[in-house]
């Protein structure tokens, strides 16, 4: 396995690397879900990388940037074992060096839900997905159906762009008790993280809401909201959204495939967590 550190050095290893090339794109703090985009990638693909990279431009709250968990070592490690050929870890400088300018705004997705709380935060992650799909020139990139908004986002990036990248969905890997993995989940407090499970509760009750045949978006945003209030440890409730997947604009009613997403808040740690009705 390589570790390259420089846009450079990464461009000719791609280059020179056995075609098709999957790419997962990862913020570090290797979980099982990464793991497994991990293998489906490794499945796929005769070369496979992997970035690890804390994207400062999809923050926007310096706290919240420094207490992101790291581990390169052990992410390193667990790389090897699951036959990882190039890993692209680059610093910040690197991928922002002085004088960068060049922004990429994905329009009205980038403004809804996650974009309502987080403003700017999907330019970060349009930017510098389209620079690791520039340096890498991936065939294939993989990403979580977790981060939901996020996936609808890069694909139509990738689709806009003329990109030429297959960006492949995998489904999202959960904890025995539902929790959806995220590396963000080692903040809760024990008190919390018992708790926790009762985010993907609520998407499940909307979900059976919508196998007994109700299709108003109002019944199935109210059928989840119910369960989320009734967790003392849920300290406030950012959104509950049921939108049509290709545009995330809410719906009135339910006709094709649409995606029940939430973001709640547990002291300081935000979980975010959706499911598919389809």
């Amino acid at each position: 396995m390589r570790v390259i550190n420089t846009n450079k050095e990464m461009v000719q290893a791609c280059r020179e690397a056995v075609k098709p090339v999957g790419l997962v794109p990862t913020m570090g703090a290797l979980h099982a879900g990464h793991l497994s985009l991990v293998d489906q990638a490794r499945a796929d693909n005769c070369t496979v990388a992997v970035s690890i990279f804390v994207n400062p431009a999809q923050f926007g709250d310096q706290k919240d940037i420094q207490g992101y968990p790291r581990d390169m070592e052990g992410d390193l490690e667990m790389l090897r074992r699951h036959g990882v050929d190039l890993v692209y870890a680059p610093t910040v400088d690197e991928v922002y060096p002085e004088g960068f300018a060049t922004w990429v705004d994905v329009g009205p997705l980038a403004e809804k839900l996650e974009g309502l709380h987080r403003p700017g935060h999907f330019r970060g992650v349009a930017t510098v997905v389209s620079k690791l799909f520039n340096v890498m020139q991936p065939d294939r990139a993989y990403f979580g159906q977790k981060d939901g908004q996020q996936v609808v986002v890069i694909q139509k990036l990738a689709q806009d762009l003329d990109m030429g990248v297959d960006v492949v969905v995998m489904p999202t890997i959960r904890e025995s008790d539902g929790l959806a993995m995220s590396s963000r989940n080692v903040q809760l407090s024990p008190e919390q993280r018992r708790a926790a499970p009762v985010v993907h509760k609520a998407l499940c009750q909307a979900y059976l809401s919508w196998t007994d045949g109700e299709r108003s978006g109002d019944v199935l945003r109210e059928a989840a909201r119910q369960i989320l209030l009734a967790e003392p440890m849920v300290d406030s409730i950012d959104y509950v959204s049921v939108a049509g997947m290709s545009t995330l604009d809410e719906l009135d009613q339910v006709g094709g495939r649409a995606m029940v997403s939430v973001a709640v808040r547990m002291g300081s740690v935000r979980l975010i967590d959706n499911i598919v009705l389809e």
